[in-house]
């Protein structure tokens, strides 16, 4: 317990940020097959499909994503076909799916309704809405604090052939298109409830061309939405015979109608070749300058530090100066509460001829 203490004045406190990136690389083999889908969880609730890095069941397993799809209730398909109805497979939970997350990430207009995902990401002007789409959540462990911006890509094929998984027959799979947010280290939207997000497109020769847009990625959320027209019409249904006793056809539109949540997003599965991206973590720090002057801290409490009235550092010299040796610095409340405590590496001579500044770093 320190016998004197010195309050720090406002120049020795400092605080910075600093932020720390670490690139995360997900092979399609991993979400597509190499596991033949022992990697894959389904829930009885239909609602989505989780990817994990290793069979699931194993312990070491580590939860990468979770991949689901929903339409707003007046959504129609581009041949203005209605993919919202009675007739349409979990037709509620596809619409309750699509206003979860629009709620969440879009947030609702002035008179309390959910507004939708707009293509353009330019909400009050009105334009283009992305009525159905693919939602990709990145668990925490990927995405950390945020995903950094502008490096977000994530190639899909645009084609896979019925009844043909990535293990199966990876030759059937064609029309490699490779979805970035690209320019969005300098160009992306504040208007979103949960934070920061930027437009996705097909190929950086269209960023800045909104109406190319295919989606939006939302950095803080660590969420992807993707609009389901990004596959052409006429992209065959990808699902497995041994997961689904009927298995819808047509195009991808077609499935919205007929065919689960989970056949959903074995669409996205089945045609899933590549992810990458940095994610960030925010390290916030107080810097304390513990500063002892001259005329400071040249004397010990340590009972040790005298014999017979006499300094024990200063040998038999009466003239020589005092010394002391800093091996330990302690930070205390306006109380005098010890709270934290940080220890040199070795100690540190301290004399009237000499100041020493100790630089104390808390991370948080």
């Amino acid at each position: 317990m320190a016998s004197t203490f010195k309050n720090f004045a406002a120049s020795d406190v400092a605080t910075t940020r600093t932020l720390l990136h670490e690139a995360i690389p997900v092979t399609g083999t991993i979400v597509s097959g190499t596991y033949k889908d022992e990697n894959i969880k389904y829930f009885s609730s239909g609602l989505f499909t989780s990817v994990f890095d290793y069979p699931f069941l194993s312990s070491s397993a580590n939860h990468i994503f979770d991949i689901t799809a929903g339409y707003a209730s007046d959504s129609v398909a581009p041949d203005e076909s209605p993919l919202a109805g009675a007739s349409s497979v979990q037709n509620q939970k596809k619409i309750n799916i699509y206003n979860q997350f629009a709620q969440v990430l879009v947030g609702s207009d002035v008179n309390g309704n959910i507004q939708k995902f707009d293509q353009d990401g330019n909400i009050t002007a009105g334009g283009t809405k992305m009525n159905s789409a693919f939602f990709i959540s990145f668990g925490r462990l990927l995405s950390k604090d945020e995903i950094k911006k502008g490096s977000f890509t994530l190639s899909l094929f645009t084609s896979n052939s019925l009844g043909g998984g990535y293990y199966t027959d990876p030759g059937k799979r064609s029309g490699l298109q490779v979805i970035g947010d690209y320019g969005a280290a300098t160009s992306y939207f504040v208007n979103s409830p949960t934070g920061e997000y930027a437009l996705l497109y097909t190929g950086s020769a269209d960023a800045g061309d909104t109406s190319k847009s295919v989606g939006h990625l939302y950095y803080q959320a660590g969420v992807a939405v993707i609009t389901s027209s990004i596959f052409p019409d006429n992209t065959p249904t990808i699902t497995t015979a041994s997961l689904f006793s009927s298995i819808p056809t047509g195009s991808v539109e077609d499935v919205f109608v007929s065919g689960t949540i989970d056949e959903c997003a074995n669409i996205i599965r089945y045609v899933f070749n590549d992810l990458n991206f940095n994610n960030t973590t925010e390290l916030n720090s107080t810097i304390y300058f513990c500063r002892a002057n001259t005329s400071e801290y040249n004397y010990s409490s340590n009972p040790t530090y005298l014999n017979s009235s006499k300094i024990v550092v200063k040998g038999e010299n009466a003239f020589a100066e005092p010394v002391s040796y800093i091996t330990t610095v302690g930070l205390y409340s306006a109380d005098n509460e010890l709270l934290a405590v940080a220890k040199l590496s070795e100690p540190l001579k301290k004399t009237p001829s000499n100041e020493v500044t100790l630089r104390v770093r808390l991370d948080y």
